[in-house]
């Protein structure tokens, strides 16, 4: 026999636990964080990114409440579980649909509500959308003698996809608020509920009527609740594994951390990869909010200073409609991840950082793009800035930096005051540095102060200090960096080391002055 012919199939895209189940495809045992959530309480909200198994954790919960012990057989939870015992489910997804129409999230409501009740003989009696749940949630109870299950999958979805028309976005908001309300008015007739999405938004403006949720998003215990772990690959897919590079494979796809010791694989890129035998950014690929980029984009900060900055729990929770926190966004949507936890005048404060290769190349890009203008336009600056780092072209790097700059449109400059700070400017070259495959640090601290980027690769060093042009006075860039000795921990490696100063002009939106010098 053929001996892939005999493997198991790779569960990609299917997000049914039956499916799953009853094929011969490959599954990480998650129950028994099922039999915890269960044991422990009984209202809950998780956030995740995309594509990261939320679904099929939900499901999972929907066929453990349903009693369908045959697709159990053999998982943690089976002995556990009192299978005698069958309780009603509700569940809605939102996973589908055109929330940017005005109106048609009732439509959608109205329409997902009418197939429970269809499947469970209840008859709808209501033409608005919370007093319906309501009325379901009730007949449920008084038909089954059971308390129902409520299981709510892209809780948020209406308001994600809506966010370029504020107006329908915050409908949205206000609408689901009143329906997810209901939830805890009908606490009786509720058994369990658990809602999951991509973002946490604001308790006060979505949350104002279920208050009662507990939000396992950062709980250690449950961090690897999605996601694939490494005893799960040496486990489950050991098969499948086998003859990969482990090193490029963490490299590449592992990394995502919600406040555990144990970081975590993206299951997409895993299962992919393990089909297609080839390292790309499968998840990256299926789809990036250009809400996201754009937010970035006209940080004023700059993003260069997104890795590695220290965030609290408040701030990773600070999304709503009228106000996107970057730092949150990113967190919420998988682009950084926890990368360490530090104790702040007595108050918790997390270190984020790119949890990958795959997310920090390709966002890089993608922000080149966005501010270019042109889609690939970001994968052409860093693959000829690879080429001029690799042979240490000093020359070929101002070159290049100086096109980099006068391609950006004028548009973007008229839209946006960042140009005068020089931060943008030092994010535009971090971005072509790491989408370039560069180990990249912004502003390393040294004993004598900061250098603005430090780059290593191909047994070479660059030290850059960026400044924006403010006299013929001022301390030049290459002058501030051997003056406070930015250099200095990267001597004695017998590996080149090129200082690079480089000063621009708000007013020509390029650079004015360009000096280098090489050391060892």
């Amino acid at each position: 026999m053929n001996r892939l012919a005999s493997k198991r199939q790779l569960p990609i895209g299917i997000q049914t636990f039956r499916n799953i189940r009853a094929g011969r495809s490959y599954y990480v045992d998650k129950t028994p964080f099922a039999m915890r959530l269960v044991e422990e309480g009984s209202r809950y909200f998780l956030s995740r990114p995309r594509r990261f198994g939320k679904s099929l954790f939900l499901d999972t919960l929907k066929e453990l409440f349903e009693g369908s012990r045959d697709l159990f057989e053999g998982l943690a939870i089976e002995p556990h579980w009192d299978w005698s015992v069958r309780h009603p489910v509700v569940r809605l997804s939102f996973g589908k649909g055109d929330f940017t129409q005005p109106g048609y999230l009732h439509k959608n409501v109205m329409a997902r509500l009418g197939v429970v009740e269809r499947a469970a003989a209840v008859e709808g009696c209501h033409d608005t959308a919370p007093e319906r749940f309501d009325h379901l949630l009730r007949a449920l109870h008084a038909r089954t003698g059971r308390r129902a299950v409520v299981l709510i999958d892209e809780y948020d979805k209406p308001i994600l996809d809506a966010l370029s028309d504020e107006s329908v976005a915050r409908a949205n908001r206000n609408y689901l608020r009143g329906l997810y309300a209901t939830i805890k008015e009908c606490e009786p007739h509720v058994r369990f509920c658990f809602l999951t999405g991509v973002s946490k938004f604001s308790k006060v403006s979505l949350f104002s009527g279920l208050n009662n949720l507990d939000d396992i998003t950062l709980d250690p215990s449950f961090s690897s609740i999605c996601g694939y772990t490494e005893r799960d690959l040496d486990t489950v897919f050991a098969d499948r594994v086998e003859g990969l590079d482990r090193e490029r494979l963490r490299d590449w796809y592992n990394g995502y951390s919600w406040g555990g010791d144990e970081r975590v694989y993206n299951p997409f890129d895993v299962l992919l990869l393990l089909k297609k035998r080839e390292y790309r950014n499968w998840w990256f690929e299926t789809g990036t909010p250009k809400f996201l980029v754009d937010v970035l984009a006209k940080r004023e900060a700059g993003w260069h200073r997104l890795d590695g900055m220290l965030a609290s729990d408040e701030v990773l929770s600070k999304v709503d409609v009228e106000e996107m926190w970057a730092e949150a966004l990113l967190f919420q949507t998988g682009y950084l991840t926890i990368a360490g936890k530090e104790s702040r005048r007595g108050r918790l404060r997390y270190r984020l950082g790119y949890p990958n290769r795959e997310v920090r190349e390709s966002l890089n890009r993608a922000l080149l793009d966005r501010v270019l203008g042109s889609a690939g336009a970001g994968d052409a600056q860093s693959d000829r800035l690879h080429e001029i780092l690799q042979a240490g072209d000093l020359a070929g790097l101002e070159e290049h930096l100086r096109a980099l700059l006068a391609g950006v449109p004028y548009q973007w400059h008229a839209r946006n005051p960042m140009r005068r700070c020089e931060g943008w400017y030092a994010s535009m070259l971090y971005s072509g540095l790491v989408g370039a495959g560069m180990e990249v640090r912004a502003e390393e601290s040294g004993s004598r102060g900061r250098a603005d980027l430090c780059v290593r690769g191909a047994g070479r060093a660059y030290v850059f200090e960026l400044k924006m042009r403010e006299g013929a006075g001022a301390e030049g860039a290459l002058e501030q960096i051997k003056a406070r000795g930015y250099a200095d921990r990267y001597r004695g490696r017998g590996e080149p080391i090129h200082l690079v100063g480089v000063e621009f002009s708000a007013e020509t939106r390029n650079v004015t002055r360009f000096e280098t010098e090489t050391i060892r």
